[in-house]
């Protein structure tokens, strides 16, 4: 019988990542597939993947003027966003990548009633 890890205190995160993929368009599959193995390797759960396509960038920056964007939201423990980021630096197909938490869904309002207005 295997026992199973719980986890726990799992937290919800983002991380948008561009894709270096300059002379190998074909491999963004890959790239993405390995991404989320890493995410899964630290404990966490890939809940979306959004491929938001290649995007200019506001300036050149390492004679590169454009590159794929891709989101992930997914969730794992605290600690393993600083254990995902040094994987990060080592992969020679990412070219930048910004973890964020998202913010809290806001609560229900309730709709605003008109006041009446008194005639004199």
């Amino acid at each position: 019988m295997k026992k199973q890890k719980k986890q726990k205190n799992l937290k919800k995160y983002e991380v948008l990542v561009i894709l270096d993929t300059v002379g190998r368009e074909d491999a963004e599959k890959d790239i993405i597939e390995n991404i989320q193995k890493e995410i899964q390797q630290v404990g966490g759960k890939v809940e979306t993947v959004q491929k938001m396509g290649q995007k200019p960038f506001a300036r050149v920056t390492r004679k590169r003027s454009a590159g794929t964007y891709v989101n992930f939201i997914f969730q794992a423990p605290p600690k393993a966003i600083a254990a995902l980021d040094a994987k990060f630096h080592l992969d020679t197909d990412l070219f930048r990548w910004q973890f964020t938490e998202p913010l809290p869904e806001a609560p229900a309002r309730e709709p605003k009633k008109e006041k009446e207005t008194e005639k004199s």
